[in-house]
């Protein structure tokens, strides 16, 4: 192949430049789908339960490499149970804000596109099999840190 045809090739739709090959492997072979802060809205928000993993820099965060490998077995585990959203990189932040999801590697649980639960780091396989079948059936719920901030007015110190 020429240079200048090799340079018009673009990577695959569903691939991300830059990612660990553990992260494409959720994405090429358990169906999962890259989302982003705007564009993933679609998948986020179906009917049923998502799960969307917050990964974070697998430098600082090792074991977002773990939960990589072991949220296909989870998957399979509750066999009727979530599709897999992950996050791009460049939109990691603003998802974790959007769903209070303050540690990474975070698997932040969505049901109808409402926010339901998150669960964060690397677990013991049975504290996650625990962990997975709880927010599988818990209800919606208030997404963590969002509502009134509380402020004081007028605080006067006494003297």
């Amino acid at each position: 192949m020429s240079h200048e045809a090799s340079m018009l090739q673009t990577p695959a739709p569903h691939t991300v430049p830059s990612t660990p090959p553990l992260m494409q492997r959720l994405v090429d072979n358990f169906d999962a789908c890259w989302v982003d802060d705007t564009s993933g809205n679609a998948f986020l928000e179906q009917a049923g339960d998502c799960v969307l993993f917050i990964a974070g820099d697998p430098v600082r965060f090792p074991e977002c490499l773990d939960v990589a490998v072991v949220l296909p077995e989870l998957q399979k585990q509750f066999a009727d149970g979530f599709r897999v959203a992950v996050a791009v990189r460049e939109a990691e932040d603003a998802l974790a804000r959007r769903y209070g999801a303050t540690k990474r590697p975070s698997l932040v649980f969505l049901r109808d596109g409402q926010y339901v639960t998150t669960v964060t780091g690397m677990l013991d396989w049975d504290d996650y099999v625990r962990a997975v079948g709880l927010a599988l059936t818990a209800p919606v719920s208030r997404v963590p840190g969002i509502g009134i901030p509380l402020v004081a007015v007028n605080s006067s110190s006494c003297s």
